[in-house]
């Protein structure tokens, strides 16, 4: 399943390669890459990308979208309605 992520373009607006994310993530380099093509991963995996691009965990939405597609705060609203 693919997923929409904002992991390249925020690594490149840092102007940081895809080893050292690899590097600060303590990931591989394939790892880097298969996520910024769209592919699953851990959610520890999502963590240690989130915090080696210098961000907090709670700006995650920022770079991985939700399963669903929606952030998380409209992923509430629709479940509430569905539910009324």
């Amino acid at each position: 399943m693919v997923n929409t992520n904002s992991v390249r373009q925020i690594r490149e607006s840092k102007m940081m390669s895809k080893a050292e994310l690899a590097r600060k993530a303590d990931v591989t380099v394939q790892t880097i890459d298969r996520i910024e093509k769209g592919n699953e991963c851990r959610l520890d995996t999502k963590r240690k990308i989130i915090l080696a691009l210098g961000y907090k965990l709670t700006d995650r939405t920022r770079i991985f979208e939700e399963k669903n597609g929606n952030p998380p705060v409209l992923s509430e609203k629709l479940d509430k309605k569905k539910s009324e």
